[in-house]
Parts: structure tokens; sequence; C-alpha cells
């Protein structure tokens, strides 16, 4: 697989430790200045993905190019073009929001006049310019996060992986760091691999989304395009004065209707894949039998939802395994 234009491509992407495999032949391409998601529950495989991905481990088997550079036999080119936000806080308690910065800079060797003038660019992004030179142990939970992606991206990576970049975040500081992305995703041409577990998060700034299970990629696409792959999805709740049962019988026979269920009397629970366009139609057809519409309301698919139809409701979580935490999850350490 030669390197191509896109940001991130993967083919036949292996991970095993032993006789377990945590990644299984995956294949899958991101585009430049995309903006890309992995949901998948816990042990789903998304962490080792991340890993391989940013070099932290080899793989198994198939290949990988990051940034134009292939994971295997080129990590440190990878390294010099990627940024990473864990989810652990690792900013330095004791030094400042500049010094933070500022040394990052150094260690990849970003020269001094050019790494201050990003370092100021990037702090009055992150809304931090005016508590640069503050202690960083004074800084709230989401004035480190957002201080965490400016250092992350002091030498300008081509490409910028976050792993759940808001949690236990307060609702104001969640919402600053989505439009900091969104501001990074409209100024510059930077590609963003953002693993998450909130749903709403995913859809707010994910141009496409891929859903990670047992170690594979079941599903990939654009939030509403994961939708439209749940057939009959949008719940129609409707309100009938009239013979109820015969108007269910008679929609039974309507294509675009999925299933129709009695209610109780008069209430009928209508699935449909595009409920708000078969509104007019479900109106129109119960009136012409000689019914009437007393409601009608439509209830539309999360991506909740769809995440809970393509993996399970049971919550998994991750195989025991021994690690080190100076490497973290998903890296099994042989014993001594």
């Amino acid at each position: 697989m030669e390197p191509v234009s896109a940001a991130i491509q993967t083919r036949d992407l292996t991970k095993q430790f032993g006789d377990f495999t945590a990644v299984d032949s995956v294949s899958f391409e991101v585009r430049r200045g995309e903006v890309f998601g992995l949901l998948g529950p816990n042990g789903a495989g998304k962490t080792t993905l991340v890993r391989m991905l940013t070099t932290l481990l080899p793989p198994t088997s198939g290949k990988a190019i990051v940034a134009g550079q292939d994971v295997g036999r080129h990590p440190t080119r990878v390294r010099e073009r990627i940024g990473v936000i864990p989810q652990a806080l690792t900013s330095d308690l004791d030094l400042t929001g500049w010094e933070n910065i500022d040394i990052y800079g150094e260690f990849y060797d970003v020269p001094r006049r050019q790494r201050h003038q990003r370092a100021r660019r990037l702090l009055e992004m992150v809304g931090l310019r005016e508590r640069a030179n503050d202690l960083v142990a004074t800084y709230s939970g989401g004035m480190r996060r957002r201080l965490e992606i400016a250092r992350g991206l002091i030498h300008s990576p081509e490409v910028l992986f976050l792993d759940e970049p808001t949690i236990g975040l307060d609702p104001q500081s969640r919402r600053a760091v989505w439009d900091l992305l969104e501001t990074l995703r409209k100024e510059s041409e930077i590609t963003i691999s953002l693993t998450t577990h909130y749903m709403d998060e995913a859809e707010q700034l994910c141009d496409r989304i891929a859903i990670v299970d047992h170690g594979k990629i079941i599903a990939l696409d654009t939030p509403s395009g994961l939708k439209r792959m749940v057939e009959g999805a949008d719940r129609v709740d409707l309100e009938i004065e009239g013979d109820t049962k015969a108007i269910a019988e008679m929609l039974k026979q309507e294509p675009y209707l999925r299933e129709v269920e009695l209610d109780g009397a008069s209430r009928l629970t209508l699935g449909a894949d595009d409920g708000p366009h078969v509104v007019p139609k479900i109106i129109d057809r119960v009136e012409s039998a000689g019914a009437k519409v007393a409601s009608i309301s439509v209830h539309r698919l999360s991506l909740e939802d769809v995440f809970i139809r393509f993996t399970g409701r049971s919550l998994r979580d991750e195989p025991a395994k021994k690690v080190s935490f100076l490497v973290g999850a998903g890296m099994p350490q042989s014993r001594s």
C-alpha cells in the first residue's frame, strides 16, 4: 500500500496479544481535513487501534499510513507529524501555561522565534492569553484541556488524535472545547481523529463516524448515513378519531411504513425510515379512509439508538491485561 492523499489509511491492520485479537483486519481511510470519530463499547478495540496509529503499539500484521508515513517502517516520522491529546490531563501543574507550551515546542525542535509566535497565537485561540503566565495548578479542568490542545498544536501537526477530550468537564467547558475544535477545522487543514463516548459530541463534531466492535469496523458513514442504515427506526405516534383497527390494517399495506402497532383504543405506533417526510402521506391516507388525525408526532432516531442497534445493549469490559501505567491500557506487558 503506497502513501496516498488520505490523512490516515489502513489495510488489514491487525493486533494480537497471544491468542486474543484486539484489532482484526481493519481497513479504512480518513480524508485530509476531516473530523473522524471512533465509537465503540468498552473492549471493542478502539484504544489498541489508536495506539497503533500513533506508533505506541506495533501492528501484528497489515499496514497503516498516517500523515503520509508508514507507522511500522517510519514511526519517528509519524510522531513528528501528529499531535496526541490523551484522555488524562498531562500538563505540568508546577509550570505556567506558557512554559508548558514552550517546552513542548522545544521537544519538537521548533525554532524559538517561531515557537513563541505560535504559542501566542494558540493561547489566544484557546482563550488563555490572559492566564498564560499563571501556574497551571490554578487552572480549571476545562482550561487545562484547552491548554493541552494548544500544546499539542505547537509543532503544526497534520493529524491530531483526541481521546475523550471532554470527559469529566462541566457543560460550559465541554462547549468551549467543541467551539475550539470547530474553529480548528474552519481555520486549518488539520485532520482530527476523535475517540469519544458522548454521542452528542460525535454527532456535533464528526464528518464521519466508524463504529468499532470486536476489533472490527462494523459501520462507517456520516451521522445521518448511519441513521439511514437502521430501517424503520423513526417512530410515528398517531392518535385517530375513527375505526382505529381498520386504519391500522390499511396502513400495514403502505410500503413506506415498516411496522404498524395498535397502542390502545385510539392510538397507533408506526415505524418508518424517514418519519418527517411520511407524515403528510399518513395524514392523507387516514383522512381518505374517512377517519381523522387527532394528533401526530415523530420521534427521530438518535445516534445513541444507532450505536445500540449495531453493538447491542450489554456493557462489556476489556479483558484483563497486565499493564504498565507508564504505557497505559491496551498494551499487555510480559511477566518478568
